[in-house]
């Protein structure tokens, strides 16, 4: 020992382990799990829509090899695995997913049914043009920059964002010992409700919930009530219970009734819906269901579900709220770094 260290110090296990655990919290929190409340981005997203900036990547160009970005964003700024990165790209383009995209893919960005992207040497992309209102100005020294992990370049501490992009986009994570979950919203509405606390310093939480009705999914579907939205702007946690949007369609001559779905619950799986219900349906579960197929298409979604004849539509459909995600609930939790450090936040 004595060759190798000219001083040994006596250091307690637990101490050790406290502030080893307390780094590494932070690390997940800071660094990779939670979004800043000034442009709404983790670090990961922040350094894709950055490196595209600097690449010139804008929505006006051509697109170019999702490869080529992510080996920009890996070699750059994100020292980790490229599948990170590239599902990260992803992700920023799928509009069921984001409800203003902020990359524009070209190629397969995957489904809304969970079938996955192709591989990133096949895809292409470029910045959406409201991502480029998120770099907008970020050379004329409106933000701070801070050097990248091998000291080579320098890395914006946030982005510019000339957008609401935390409430527009939500945001979701799972860090050490919390977790966010912040729903979307429309642009038109949060921007009216900006436009008001500009104008109006004083405003209180209350005001600006009387101009911002709810969230706005991009998988569309219905929203039923608001208590527990309104206690979510409130205090920045509460509920907010989804359901699909389903179409009765009568049966004539040897065609059966039906019932065709069009809209589920946001992050919800339509694949992962089907076999579900599929499933119930050989378990006897749900009664008076025929048959059951996927019709979607790149036009919309359109699950048919085929009844008996002699079923009733309402109790099939009330069933299927009941013992499937066709309704499901999105729970708020708003928590989101504010000055470095994880908030609670309100509305």
């Amino acid at each position: 020992m004595n060759a190798f260290a000219k001083e040994t110090l006596p250091i307690s296990l637990e101490d050790e382990m406290r502030h080893s655990y307390l780094d590494y919290a932070m690390s997940v929190i800071v660094g990779r799990a939670l979004p800043d409340a000034r442009d709404g981005l983790k670090p990961v997203h922040r350094r894709v829509l950055y490196a595209m900036h600097e690449a010139n990547n804008a929505w006006n160009r051509p697109y170019v090899k999702c490869a080529r970005v992510v080996g920009d964003v890996m070699g750059k700024y994100h020292p980790h695995g490229d599948s990170a990165i590239y599902d990260t790209l992803v992700r920023l383009a799928q509009p069921w997913v984001m409800r203003h995209p902020l990359v524009a893919g070209q190629g397969n960005f995957g489904s809304p049914g969970n079938d996955p992207a192709a591989a990133m040497r096949y895809t292409e992309c470029k910045m959406a043009p409201l991502a480029v209102e998120m770099v907008r100005e970020i050379e004329q020294n409106t933000v701070d920059f801070r050097p990248n992990y091998d000291n080579r370049e320098e890395e914006p501490v946030v982005l510019p964002a000339r957008f609401p992009n935390l409430l527009v986009n939500g945001s979701d994570g799972i860090a050490v010992g919390m977790a966010t979950k912040i729903p979307p919203h429309n642009l038109n509405e949060i921007a009216d409700a900006l436009r008001y606390l500009l104008d109006t310093p004083s405003a209180t939480v209350q005001d600006l919930i009387e101009r911002v009705p709810g969230p706005d999914f991009p998988t569309a579907g219905f929203i039923l009530g608001r208590e527990g939205i309104r206690e979510a702007y409130r205090t920045g946690r509460g509920r907010c219970v989804m359901r699909a949007d389903i179409d009765f369609e009568e049966g004539t001559g040897n065609r059966r009734d039906r019932l065709i779905v069009t809209a589920i619950p946001f992050q919800v799986s339509k694949g992962k819906l089907c076999e579900d219900i599929a499933s119930l349906v050989r378990q006897k579960e749900i009664d008076g269901i025929a048959d059951l197929r996927d019709e979607s298409n790149r036009k919309g979604m359109r699950v048919v579900i085929e009844l008996k004849k002699d079923a009733n539509p309402d109790i099939v459909k009330n069933t299927l709220f009941k013992k499937t995600q066709l309704q499901s609930t999105f729970g708020i939790n708003m928590v989101a770094l504010v000055d470095g450090r994880p908030q609670q936040c309100n509305l």
